[in-house]
């Protein structure tokens, strides 16, 4: 049986349990409790020394442990292809590929940049993984502007489409649903400035396993 590590509250598992869910894979959970530090034990770092959720031990024959969204991806992609989610035509796959490492960047990073130099809760942890390094709260304020950017961004490309990338729904839209709703963790969230954006989430919004994955 696939193993997913997860951490309900967190959005970078959240990625990983829509996709399973939007591929319809079976598997078995393994919730790891990050606000009580659970990933930096000793019992996950003998799992994933990374010490980061998520993690999906696959079912293959030697139960390869598969330490991040971009692995988990390409091979749950390869494993399960129906319904496609990274591109059909080489096209596709650039574009969807070019979206999402965007979203990621562009997004993800900036909230994360955010929360990790400004959250008490996070002093010493301005980075995940095994190391500790110090808050910068100058990448706090820059991580603002740059969300602010990033939904302009996005309502500008959604103008006319219902998904990102590519004329059918893919991880594209699966990173940006996540980095969306992350950004309330910073208490910024789109406004009526952005209609498209808001056009585009109340659709995702509709997909079961947006429901499923919360």
């Amino acid at each position: 049986m696939i193993i997913l590590y997860d951490c309900a509250t967190a959005p970078s598992p959240r990625r990983a349990r829509i996709l399973l869910a939007e591929k319809g894979i079976a598997h078995e959970t393994v919730q790891i409790d990050l606000v009580r530090g659970e990933q930096l034990g000793e019992a996950y770092r003998a799992i994933n020394p990374q010490c980061t959720v998520p993690a999906l031990r696959t079912d293959d024959e030697d139960g390869l442990l598969l330490t991040d969204n971009a692995a988990i991806a390409a091979w749950v992609e390869a494993r399960y292809p129906q319904p496609p989610l990274m591109g059909i035509t080489p096209r596709e796959k650039a574009e969807i590929a070019s979206w999402n490492w965007r979203i990621e960047f562009e997004g993800l990073l900036a909230i994360a940049e955010t929360l990790r130099n400004s959250s008490p809760a996070m002093a010493d942890r301005a980075l995940p993984g095994p190391v500790n390094y110090a808050q910068i709260p100058e990448l706090a304020q820059r991580g603002l502007a740059r969300i602010q950017h990033f939904f302009d961004t996005l309502n500008e490309r959604l103008a006319g489409r219902d998904f990102i990338a590519t004329d059918r729904f893919s991880i594209a839209d699966i990173t940006a649903v996540v980095a969306v709703d992350f950004a309330r963790v910073v208490r910024v969230k789109p406004g009526e400035q952005h209609p498209e954006l808001l056009r585009w989430r109340a659709a995702m919004a509709q997909r079961p396993s947006m429901a499923m994955a919360r």
